[in-house]
């Protein structure tokens, strides 16, 4: 199967093979980690046949009961010990076939539940692991969706196919022979007849009702991923006053929902009527059959008794037929989707060769840039050969208008993307030939909108380090100016900021995003307008802790107050995805150039 690469539209339909399918469904149970895994499943296989058996074989010791049977004078029957024996035979071996599926799921959950959790895992980091154009196209409602459904697919389809659809059709093999050597050829036929007309009808419809089943999930992705967009979003919604928009849509999305959901659930019933007609036109035939029988003195009464259970017998796993078949299609649908996902493959990745990074110099790092060239799928205005160097220890600031390539140059910088040209370097190695997690420990972002998870302070913060003493992290806010801050709020440390961080002002989430940087203690340190979203005294407090806490550090510094960055060694001027300009602050205010004409405009504003 082609694997496509991050930066491509996701998730595009590929095509699906039922054995190979089959094969990553084994391989992913033996990989599943499970507690005595073979042991485990050979217990199950064996417990499925045994409770098949013993649910064929249960009929024709009841037969043979009835059979022992034998007038008395005055009327009535004779009950031998035999009929007594074989009557116990028949309940015992009922009860085996009733209990057997109880004991093997007790044996089998361990498997399945870790097979599903495996599946999951794997998608989940694989999903981590996408490029950012990946996750940029994709809503996130929809993705966690489809991780869900496509890892719980798995469970099923091992309960479907493994205990269930093939030991069926055993069990239906099984009778079949019964009623040739107990009755005859015609009865078996006519059940055959029955059984292949049910499964080929069955079949049919429900290839038939699958693009039905496709479209009701891309209705419930939708929804889901609207639903989910709207509520990561509820500040931006609510600020422009875009509630009654947003239900709109998502009542029209609700809308073609029930409209698929009508559809599937109609195609859904016309199987179901089929299956019944077909089912009980066989239960009609073979029951006169049998009559006439009986009548010509063919068979007798133990085995008309025996056809009933048999047919009963077969009837139900024949009934189970039809829904397994309906839901591992189903199911294969949602596994195909995870599937596909996981067909992705990431644009940044370990090359083989990959090493650490030497040891940290205690004076940063050097990064360079070597006529770097990066062009955007959505844009063609990226990176334009753009050379630069920043000396370990030094600050280099990047400005320039919107679009001009400064966001670009940070993901470079941090390896979130890689140059079409060119190559990034760190401390004198190629970015692409060192190990990425080396590289995320020696890089750290404060980006312009700092994004929290729904937990603790602490928690966000010593997420950088999650092995940093508490002293480390209470240093670190206090670096950030966040201590009087921590101090007001009743839980401290341990208060929740809420989804995103939204339960903090701007300013406060920013101040955090410094302290987790901080604490990650970096060779190099991003400031992606770190303090834009601050007031002037806490910008002021925060900027001469940020040139405290530059000693030791390379620093890349993206801005558009030109004042907060006055001091940086290099001034790079970006437009369009070229460096116009380069040189100190009073540098470039000599050459009266693009940054001079900001400089004049900006500070003619104050």
């Amino acid at each position: 199967m082609m694997r496509r690469s991050g930066g491509d539209s996701p998730l595009v339909e590929t095509r699906f093979s039922f054995w190979g399918s089959l094969a990553d469904l084994w391989r992913l149970v033996m990989r599943s980690g499970a507690p005595q895994l073979r042991l485990r499943i050979a217990a199950a296989l064996i417990l499925v046949f045994v409770g098949k058996g013993a649910g064929v074989i249960a009929p024709v010791a009841m037969g043979a009961a009835i059979d022992t049977l034998r007038p008395v004078v005055g009327g009535g029957q004779a009950l031998g010990v035999t009929f007594f024996a074989l009557v116990t035979g028949f309940a015992a071996l009922r009860l085996l076939a009733a209990c057997a599926p109880y004991a093997r799921d007790a044996i089998f959950t361990r498997v399945s539940q870790s097979t599903m959790a495996k599946a999951a895992v794997e998608t989940f980091a694989h999903a981590l692991g996408l490029s950012m154009d990946f996750h940029q196209s994709k809503q996130t409602g929809t993705l966690t969706r489809i991780i869900d459904r496509g890892s719980r697919s798995t469970d099923f389809l091992i309960r479907s196919l493994i205990f269930n659809l093939g030991p069926t059709m055993v069990e239906l093999v099984m009778a079949m022979v019964v009623m040739v050597v107990r009755l005859n050829w015609a009865f078996a036929a006519t059940a055959l007849a029955t059984m292949v007309l049910y499964v080929v009808v069955t079949f049919r419809i429900t290839n038939w009702r699958l693009s039905h089943r496709r479209e009701l999930n891309d209705t419930d992705n939708r929804v889901a991923g609207l639903s989910g967009d709207a509520l990561i979003n509820y500040e931006t919604l609510k600020t422009f006053g875009a509630e009654a928009r947003i239900v709109e849509t998502y009542e029209a999305a609700m809308e073609d929902y029930v409209n698929a959901s009508a559809r599937a659930n109609a195609s859904l019933n016309l199987l179901n009527a089929s299956q019944s007609v077909i089912l009980n036109v066989g239960l009609g035939a073979m029951t006169a059959m049998a009559g006439y029988l009986v009548a010509n003195g063919t068979l007798k009464i133990g085995d008309i008794t025996m056809a009933i259970l048999l047919l009963s017998g077969l009837y139900a796993p024949l009934g189970m037929l039809g829904f397994q078949y309906r839901e591992i299609r189903q199911a294969f649908i949602d596994m195909e989707q995870m599937t596909s996902l996981r067909d992705v493959e990431p644009n940044i990745v370990d090359a083989p060769d990959a090493r650490e990074l030497p040891p940290a110099s205690g004076q940063g790092a050097s990064i360079a840039f070597d006529h770097v060239t990066f062009k955007h799928d959505a844009r063609s205005v990226g990176l334009n050969d753009v050379s630069f160097v920043a000396p370990p220890g030094t600050t280099t600031a990047l400005v320039g208008p919107s679009g001009a390539g400064k966001t670009t140059a940070v993901r470079l910088a941090m390896r979130l993307l890689d140059p079409n040209q060119g190559s990034v370097l760190i401390d004198g190695l190629d970015m692409t030939r060192v190990k990425q997690a080396a590289l995320r420990q020696a890089v750290a972002l404060v980006p312009q909108d700092v994004a929290l998870f729904n937990e603790s302070l602490y928690a966000n913060i010593a997420f950088a380090r999650p092995g940093a003493a508490t002293g480390e992290v209470r240093a670190a806010a206090e670096a950030a100016e966040l201590g009087p801050f921590i101090d007001s709020l009743p839980n401290g440390m341990s208060t929740m900021v809420g989804e995103r961080g939204l339960k903090l002002s701007g300013g406060e989430r920013q101040r955090v995003g410094i302290a987790r940087a901080l604490l990650a203690n970096p060779r190099v340190l991003i400031l992606d307008e770190a303090t834009s979203a601050l007031d002037g005294p806490t910008e002021a407090a925060i900027q001469e802790t940020l040139r405290r806490v530059k000693e030791g550090r390379t620093t890349l510094v993206v801005a558009h107050r030109l004042s907060t960055i006055v001091d940086a060694d290099q001034i790079l001027v970006l437009r369009r995805g070229k460096i116009v300009e380069r040189g100190t602050h009073n540098e470039l205010l000599e050459k009266r150039g693009e940054y001079a004409a900001l400089w004049k405009r900006q500070t003619r504003e104050i």
